[in-house]
């Protein structure tokens, strides 16, 4: 690869990360650390079980097979049906929204994306943030908005479980003109979850996206370390070879 070829890169990786720096800022809010981890097999469950039964509906995720997900997960094939299989009929088939695609653009003005690799693409702070970030708005269809995705034409499907809140902004004058700047929600009615508990549903679910986002992840990093440690021994062995070889020579 020539060098023209390699500054091309870097700077399209340079303007990515700039605009990924300026989306988030203008989101309104900072982005909260999700802290999730995908080890946790029990968050995964969790989260599994919560994808199901709020996010399936209405999105597909195309990319992962439900018997990888009962392998990784360590749930049996019978669990597997029982709790997570609700529109398919064989452990191999792939995760495929109940809502038809066609009704879900003519109701939201979209089809709801494919979230096989949504974790990937927007990041796994994004999408806790997200999912933490509906308000009130009466000028919405759906009378909600996010703080982070701004317009969006999801509807707050988790509502019963984190209740309503309101954005509150502050308006300052900048640059000649009125800035309004994000202080935080208020709580409009509750939910069937505190906010500690919410947030702990949130993680689990994003946890859940992650990991179908790339289900080797934790066979990749153990071969990982196996690779790094063979290349360590290797060094070792090539360096001590070199002095051998070179010890008469002056």
């Amino acid at each position: 690869m020539d060098r023209l070829k390699v500054l091309r890169r870097v700077a399209a990786v340079a303007v990515l990360f700039v605009a990924a720096e300026g989306f988030a800022s203008g989101s309104g809010a900072e982005l909260q650390p999700a802290n999730i981890d995908p080890g946790n097999i029990s968050s995964l469950q969790r989260g599994a079980r919560n994808f199901m039964n709020y996010c399936s509906g209405c999105h597909s995720a195309q990319y992962v097979r439900y018997n990888t997900i009962g392998k990784y997960l360590e749930l049996s094939e019978e669990q597997l049906v029982d709790n997570l299989m609700f529109n398919a009929e064989k452990t191999f088939d792939t995760i495929q929204a109940s809502m038809p695609a066609d009704d879900a653009a003519r109701w939201y003005g979209t089809a709801p994306p494919d979230l096989s690799l949504m974790a990937r693409a927007k990041g796994s702070d994004y999408i806790y943030n997200f999912l933490k970030g509906f308000y009130l708005d009466p000028d919405s269809p759906t009378g909600v908005d996010n703080l982070v995705l701004e317009g969006t034409s999801m509807p707050h499907v988790l509502w019963e479980l984190q209740g309503f809140q309101n954005a509150v902004f502050s308006e300052h004058t900048a640059d000649g003109g009125t800035a309004h700047e994000f202080d935080g929600m208020e709580q409009v009615t509750t939910g069937m979850l505190d906010a500690e508990d919410y947030d702990e549903f949130v993680r689990d679910t994003v946890n859940f996206l992650a990991y179908i986002a790339e289900p080797i992840r934790s066979e990749r990093r153990k071969l990982g370390v196996w690779v790094l440690m063979y290349l360590i021994v290797f060094l070792v062995i090539a360096a001590m070879l070199k002095k051998q070889i070179w010890k008469d020579v002056n």
